[in-house]
């Protein structure tokens, strides 16, 4: 298992992180999901032989959402 914090913009209200945490906790490979919305993070736990950081942050940008390095 990996985890990575991500820095993530565009998030204001609890709505962006049910959306989130459903989105990218719904797919294969991904343990943990744990959104910080007043520190705009985004902490996920997940089997990187069956996803990968770049495909997480494609789930949350689909959601409307920047995500930075």
């Amino acid at each position: 298992m990996e985890t990575v914090t991500l820095d993530v913009k565009g998030m204001s209200c609890q709505h962006c992180v049910k959306a989130i945490e459903e989105n990218v906790g719904a797919q294969q490979g991904v343990d943990a999901v744990n959104v910080q919305l007043e520190q705009g993070k985004v902490d996920v736990r997940f089997d990187e032989n069956r996803i990968s950081k770049a495909q997480i942050v494609e789930i949350i940008e689909e959601q409307g959402y920047d995500v930075g390095s």
